[in-house]
């Protein structure tokens, strides 16, 4: 496996199945862990983020699956690391890093193995869906079956040390990727993300910490692991504070179909109409027109294609993938009309 290979799907975390589908997009589990006797890399020298990458990638290869795909982002030019960054197989902070890093990545995109990115692992699990038990069972394994060759930093009162205080602890962060355009059109979408972070949640965009929210996409996230295990974590989530999101989208929904059925309509049908007629269309404007077409789709308001067709649509064309299936370096300018002809063709025959 190769990274052209991955050109050829839309990868696990759009898959666009699993429970709670039509609002949840994606989950994932994060575990931070740090070698024992090791500097943290805010002070770690360029010879000791050498070794500890060394020491991580025999390590980190052996407990993948054997036709997983090891990536040293040193040698990996600008286009392939922001690839990986879109496919939510890395972080941004890891593609813009420095010193010696890289990532191991399953066949099926479920599991990617960060080295050097904050702390020196960083072991994710990912899942189209609501499916945090899952995504930790194997996140679990991973951890377990590194774990028994390498002594990670730990404490017998704090719990394992990280470079940030707020990973202190069990060093677990849950994110869930949620899809609420119902709740913004209603306006009720203020209200929720202060509600979620009342509750001490994280709420960011598309790729994390630093971004904001694109096209309706809203990723929730615990904000600390210290005093809490992952078993409560991961519970709150799923019996709480998720279930719960996905009742007022659904309601917010309900809503706009019962009470504004034309203004719902004409939000789909127009944003349809500007993508498949569009000649030039930046990235920002790409994902905010889609938005309304996902929703119509899980509501029974638009048929002209179905979720899997607007997951390629979402991914292929951001900038990156843009780039990577010509073959080719864009400007802006070039992407823009890239994505226009993109669109145009796979919208074309509907």
């Amino acid at each position: 496996m190769n990274l052209d290979d991955l050109t050829r799907s839309t990868g696990e975390w759009l898959r666009g199945e699993g429970p709670l589908s039509d609002v949840v997009v994606s989950s994932r589990i994060r575990l931070a862990r740090n070698l024992a006797e090791r500097p943290f890399l805010t002070t770690a020298s360029e010879s000791d983020q050498t070794e500890i990458y060394r020491c991580l990638a025999n390590d980190v290869t052996a407990a993948s699956d054997d036709d997983a795909m090891f990536v040293d982002l040193n040698e990996a030019d600008p286009v392939d690391r922001d690839f990986l960054v879109e496919r939510n197989l890395i972080s941004r902070q890891h593609a813009s890093g420095s010193g010696s890093r890289g990532v191991s990545i399953s066949a099926r995109e479920t599991r990617s193995l960060m080295i050097n990115e904050e702390d020196h692992l960083r072991i994710q699990g990912l899942r189209s869906g609501f499916q945090l038990e899952t995504i930790w069972e194997e996140v679990n394994r991973a951890d377990d079956a590194i774990s028994d060759s390498l002594s990670f930093a730990f404490d017998s009162q704090l719990g394992y040390l990280t470079a940030c205080p707020t990973n202190v602890g069990t060093g677990i962060r849950v994110s869930v990727m949620l899809h609420l355009p119902g709740l913004r059109l209603t306006k009720e979408i203020e209200r929720v993300a202060r509600a979620a972070r009342d509750m001490h949640l994280a709420v960011r965009g598309l790729q994390g910490e630093g971004t904001e929210a694109v096209g309706d996409l809203y990723q929730l996230s615990n904000q600390t692991t210290l005093g809490k295990t992952e078993a409560e974590i991961i519970d709150a989530f799923s019996t709480s504070i998720i279930p719960r999101i996905v009742e007022y989208e659904r309601a917010a929904r309900d809503t706009l179909a019962k009470k504004q059925p034309v203004r719902l309509d004409d939000k789909i049908w127009r944003a349809y109409g500007l993508l498949s007629n569009a000649r030039r269309i930046a990235s920002g404007e790409t994902h905010t027109l889609l938005s309304p077409l996902r929703m119509g789709i899980f509501m029974g308001r638009f048929s002209k294609f179905d979720v899997k067709r607007w997951n390629e649509l979402f991914l292929f064309t951001q900038p990156a993938h843009l780039q990577k299936v010509h073959g080719v370096s864009m400007g802006e300018r070039e992407r823009a009309i890239a994505r226009a002809d993109y669109l145009r063709d796979r919208l074309g025959d509907d």
